[in-house]
């Protein structure tokens, strides 16, 4: 008997899975019974190196009272577009507030990261223009620029010269030109010469977009990121970032010029077509950000603990890459053999993912270990000695 749904042959499908599992990129999403640092789990706690709630917000009781308090004043949701009636006082708060901690003359709020960068990378470059990529940003950075149509020129990671090449190249083209680049990056834990990229973006006269999502709470004063902590916000157009990492909400936002605001609130579809992120979204933000105010120093003392953990790993000749921040990814090589890996670790109550093409290149399958204000120093210590006990013997160290 046919199955409903089975009109069409679908035989591809199983091949697809059957090469996933051939190459040992099997993928499924396992429930957890909550978000943060440290999980209860059959019993046990679970050190959970696989959240990015950096800072321990998820359950802080200071950003649950502001959602609850979104919740109540204003209801379950916004229910309508943002140009419609979806455009709440708590929106444009949190707007006001992020472009002033940013240090930029506007911000937009939207749904999430994902569609922060699809609604901004189309507004700044089209079909007659020019993105000049990291060759290792985020997904949705790279979505966008094909969703742009401008032609996508990719440069060496971090490698400024190789970028002034291709800016070299294309130095005669009449089109806009647009760089982009993440802060931190979110698998290899890595900082952007962010100073040099800006003198280029001023050298050939051309826009410049960074995204902050791994660095916003983590770096600068009051979490306020990497551009800020380098003094550079007049010399990025866009700073972009997330409400879901260190702030543990959900959402994303653009900081800019009131103008670029303006245009975006006209051109930008992901912006216009969709409805405004709930209420009670936006108060966990804005409670996120009274913490960071009230405890300017947070993200210092989780860079201070991160070089700490990695120190242990280093001392051990484990291989974290070029990893700078709270983000330490513990390079495997192997598929397989980082699954089994995070298996072990697993079974002795570390969750530690491993993070394996397409999100990383191909042989440069890892462990991406997050650290954050949950672990204390002693689990720091403990999770150490165990990760280089189940290591050192499969990696020949």
């Amino acid at each position: 008997m046919k199955q409903v749904g089975q009109s069409a042959p679908m035989d591809w499908i199983q091949k697809q899975l059957n090469h996933f599992a051939d190459q040992g990129l099997e993928r499924r999403a396992r429930v957890y019974p909550a978000a943060g640092g440290i999980l209860k789990m059959d019993g046990q706690d679970m050190l959970n190196f696989s959240s990015n709630d950096y800072l321990d917000l998820a359950r802080h009781p200071h950003v649950i009272d502001r959602s609850r308090q979104a919740l109540d004043e204003f209801g379950i949701g916004a229910t309508s577009s943002r140009l419609v009636s979806g455009t709440l006082p708590i929106h444009e708060e949190l707007e006001e507030r992020i472009a002033k901690e940013k240090g930029y003359a506007s911000a937009l709020v939207f749904g999430s990261g994902y569609m922060a960068n699809a609604g901004t990378i189309p507004v700044l470059a089209g079909r007659e223009d020019l993105i000049f990529a990291d060759k290792f940003v985020h997904a949705s950075m790279i979505d966008a620029c094909k969703l742009s149509g401008a032609k996508l020129v990719r440069w060496a990671h971090n490698d400024v010269q190789a970028l002034e090449e291709r800016l070299n190249q294309h130095a005669d083209s009449r089109g806009r030109k647009l760089i982009i680049t993440e802060s931190v990056f979110s698998m290899d834990g890595d900082l952007a010469p962010l100073a040099k990229i800006t003198a280029l973006a001023e050298k050939y006269e051309a826009m410049l977009m960074v995204d902050e999502a791994h660095s916003t709470g983590t770096f600068g004063p009051k979490g306020a990121g990497l551009i800020r902590e380098l003094e550079l916000e007049d010399a990025v157009t866009v700073s972009m970032g997330t409400m879901s990492k260190a702030m543990a909400g959900y959402g994303g936002y653009v900081a800019c010029s009131e103008n670029l605001r303006k245009l975006m609130v006209h051109t930008s579809r992901a912006f216009i077509y969709t409805t405004a992120p709930p209420p009670a979204v936006i108060g966990a933000a804005l409670g996120a950000l009274d913490v960071l105010e009230a405890s300017p120093r947070l993200g210092y003392i989780l860079q201070a603990n991160a070089d700490f953990f990695r120190s242990l790993l280093h001392e051990a000749g484990l291989d974290t890459m070029n990893s700078q921040s709270q983000i330490i990814p513990i390079l495997i090589g192997d598929n397989q053999k980082a699954m089994v890996i995070s298996q072990k670790l697993r079974e002795e109550n570390i969750i530690c993912a491993a993070i394996r093409p397409p999100t990383v290149p191909p042989g440069t399958a890892r462990l991406r270990i997050s650290i954050t204000l949950a672990h204390l120093v002693d689990d720091l210590e403990r999770a150490a000695k165990i990760i280089i006990k189940n290591l050192k013997p499969t990696m020949g160290i």
